[in-house]
C-alpha cells in the first residue's frame, strides 16, 4: 500500500506524523512513513523515514516527527505497509511541528504572521459565498467545524467547480480549519472575531428556484445554529456549547460582539428571512450586534431594496460588496458623506479594485483602494468596520484575484493591497478630524488634481495622522496647515511614510517580494503647517507630533 501527497519541506525542519489506525486482526504490523522528493538525481528518494509498529484492533491515534534532510517545495508523503498482514488507517495527517503559536493543529506560520502584522481590528470568516454553498448540503456548518478533528466530516467547497475555466475537482474542505480555530485566531491576533451563518437561502446565483431555499416557516433549525453559535463563543463551561469551547482547550469566552447572518442575498427573501433571525438572537442575546446584507453591488435595484429593508429590521450593521473597476473607485471619494447617520452602520464586508481587462493584482488598484479608504476613515461615524477579500491565494490553486496574500509551498508575498490596509489599520488613530481643500473634504472631486485625503488624531501617542492619495500622473505641492492647534502649541516633528511605484501594472511577487513596500523618511515642519511635494501615483501617510 502507498499513498501520497505534495507538500514543502524545509531542511532540518521537524513535521508531525499522525493516524489514526486498527488492525482487522490480532497482532503486529507495521508500516513505514517516508517524506521523498521524486525527481531526486540521489541513489534514494527518501529524505525522512519512519517506521510506526501497530498492534490495537481498537481504532488508535499514532505520531511520529520526521526530520527533513534537505527542502523541498514538492515533497510526497508515502506511506508502506512493511509487513505481511493489513491495516486500517483515518485521518492521515502531516503538520509541521513549528507553526503559528506552536498549535499542534496550527496554521502556517508566515500566512498567519502576515496576516497578524495587519494588526486587523476585525476578522470576517469562514469567508462570503462558501457560506451558502452551491446548495444547502454543502452551505458551511459551523457545527461540523469544531470538536475533534479527526470527527470533523469533509465538505465539498462551493468553488471548486464554479468557474469552467479555473477547474479543480479535489478542492474539498476537511473542516480541519474550523469555527474554534477561527475564533483562536482572531484573539491571537487581536481582531473581533465576525462568523457569518447561512440564513437558509443557498448560493442565489445558482439557485433561482425557491424549492432550492427553506422556507421561512421551517428555519428553527438554521436560528438555533445562530444561537448555539453565540453560546459556544460566549457561554461558560455550565452550558452545552460553552462545555464543548472549554474542552477544546479555551476555558475563557471569546467574547463575541457580532454576528453575520446571509451573505450576498437579495430579494424579498432575504429580510423575511432575516427577520426570523433577528426576533430570536435580540430575545436571547440582546447586546449582539448583528450583521445584515445589501446583497452583491454597490448600488442598483437590489441595493436600493435593500437598504431600506435593512433600516426597518433594524439591523446593526449593513454588509456591503463591491468589486469595482478603477474607474469606479475614482468617484467614489464622497461616497459615505451624505449616509443617513441615524440608521444603520456600515461594515464595507467585501471589497477590492478590479482593473480593466487586469483583473489581478497589481499597483494602480492598491492606490485607488487607498484613495477611496480616505472616505472610509472620514466617515468613520457611519462606516464602523471595513475588511478586504479575499484574503489567502495559493499561486497553484486559485479561482479568483486580486487577493492580498499569495503563497507557494514554502513562501508567501504581500501585495501592495496588504501594505495599503496595513497603513491603515497601524494608523488609524481614535478621532477623525475635519480636512477640507478650499472648504471642501478632499475626494478626487473636479479642481482637487486626483488628491484624496483623510485626517485622525491619536489621543495615545499624540499623533496628527494625515493620509493623501495622488492618484494623478503629476508631482504635487501640498501644505498641511493644521489651524486648530492650541495657541502655545506646534508641531515638533514629523515623518512621512510612502507606497509607490513606477510601474503601476506591477506588483510584489514570490521571487521579489519587496518591489513596492513602505519606505519611510522624515519630514520637517514649520509651526504648524508642513509643506511637501507628493510624487505622482503615490500614496502617503504624514505623521505629526506635537
Amino acid at each position: 500500500m502507498k499513498a501520497s501527497l505534495a507538500l514543502g519541506q524545509k531542511k532540518d525542519a521537524e513535521y508531525r506524523f499522525s493516524v489514526w489506525a486498527r488492525l482487522p486482526q490480532a497482532g503486529t504490523e507495521k508500516i513505514r512513513v517516508e517524506l521523498i522528493k521524486r525527481n531526486s538525481m540521489d541513489e534514494t528518494q527518501v529524505i525522512a523515514s519512519e517506521e510506526l509498529s501497530l498492534t490495537s484492533t481498537e481504532w488508535k491515534k499514532h505520531q511520529i516527527i520526521l526530520k527533513s534532510n534537505e527542502t523541498e517545495p514538492k515533497a510526497l508523503l508515502r506511506i508502506f505497509l512493511v509487513s505481511k498482514g493489513s491495516v486500517d488507517l483515518e485521518h492521515i495527517s502531516l503538520f509541521p511541528v513549528d507553526t503559528w503559536n506552536k498549535h499542534e493543529n496550527g496554521l502556517r506560520k508566515d500566512l498567519a504572521q502576515a496576516l497578524a502584522d495587519i494588526k486587523p481590528g476585525v476578522f470576517r470568516f469562514p469567508g462570503g459565498c462558501i457560506v451558502e454553498g452551491t446548495d444547502l448540503e454543502t452551505r458551511y456548518d459551523w457545527k461540523n467545524s469544531v470538536g475533534l478533528v479527526e470527527n470533523r466530516p469533509i465538505n465539498e467547497n462551493r468553488w471548486q467547480y464554479t468557474f469552467p475555466h479555473r477547474f479543480f475537482s479535489d478542492y474539498y474542505q476537511s473542516y480541519g480549519l474550523g469555527f474554534y480555530e477561527y475564533f483562536l485566531l482572531s484573539e491571537e491576533i487581536g481582531a473581533e472575531p465576525l462568523p457569518v451563518l447561512s440564513c437558509g437561502l443557498a448560493c442565489q446565483f445558482q439557485n433561482e428556484d425557491m424549492h432550492a431555499h427553506v422556507p421561512v416557516g421551517e428555519l428553527d433549525s438554521y436560528v438555533q445554529d445562530a444561537l448555539d453559535l453565540i453560546e459556544f463563543a460566549n457561554g461558560d463551561a455550565s452550558t452545552t456549547w460553552g462545555k464543548l469551547r472549554a474542552e477544546m482547550g479555551h476555558a475563557a469566552p471569546f467574547n463575541l460582539k457580532f454576528i453575520g447572518i446571509g451573505n450576498e442575498q437579495w430579494g424579498p427573501e432575504y429580510p423575511e428571512r432575516l427577520a426570523v433571525f433577528i426576533k430570536a438572537i435580540r430575545k436571547a442575546y440582546p447586546d449582539m450586534k448583528i450583521i445584515g446584507s445589501s446583497g452583491p453591488g454597490s448600488e442598483g435595484k437590489d441595493f436600493d431594496y435593500l437598504w431600506p429593508e435593512m433600516r426597518k429590521l433594524k439591523v446593526d450593521l449593513v454588509d456591503e460588496h463591491f468589486y469595482r473597476p478603477e474607474s469606479w473607485f475614482l468617484t467614489q471619494g464622497a461616497r459615505y458623506d451624505n449616509y443617513d447617520r441615524k440608521g444603520p452602520k456600515v461594515f464595507a464586508g467585501e471589497y477590492a479594485c478590479h482593473g480593466k481587462g487586469k483583473k489581478f493584482n497589481h499597483y494602480n488598484a492598491a492606490l485607488l483602494e487607498a484613495a477611496f479608504m480616505t472616505g472610509m476613515e472620514r466617515n468613520a461615524d457611519i462606516v464602523h468596520m471595513a475588511t478586504y477579500a479575499p484574503l489567502f491565494a495559493h499561486v497553484e490553486g486559485w479561482q479568483w484575484r486580486p487577493d492580498m496574500i499569495w503563497f507557494d509551498n514554502m513562501n508567501c508575498v504581500r501585495t501592495a493591497s496588504y501594505y495599503v490596509q496595513q497603513l491603515y489599520a497601524v494608523n488609524k488613530g481614535t478621532n477623525v478630524l475635519p480636512l477640507t481643500m478650499n472648504k471642501k473634504p478632499v475626494t478626487g472631486a473636479e479642481g482637487q488634481n486626483g488628491l484624496f485625503a483623510s485626517a485622525v488624531w491619536d489621543k495615545d501617542t499624540r499623533e496628527i495622522i494625515v493620509k493623501v492619495a495622488n492618484t494623478s500622473d503629476k508631482a504635487q505641492d501640498i501644505t498641511i496647515l493644521l489651524n486648530g492647534l492650541k495657541k502655545n502649541e506646534s508641531i515638533t516633528s514629523g515623518k512621512c511614510i510612502k507606497l509607490a511605484s513606477s510601474n503601476a501594472d506591477k506588483d510584489n511577487t514570490l521571487e521579489n517580494p519587496t518591489a513596492i513596500v513602505p519606505k519611510e523618511t522624515a519630514v520637517s515642519t514649520e509651526g504648524n503647517k508642513l509643506s511637501v511635494q507628493l510624487e505622482a501615483n503615490t500614496f502617503a501617510v504624514y505623521k505629526l507630533f506635537k
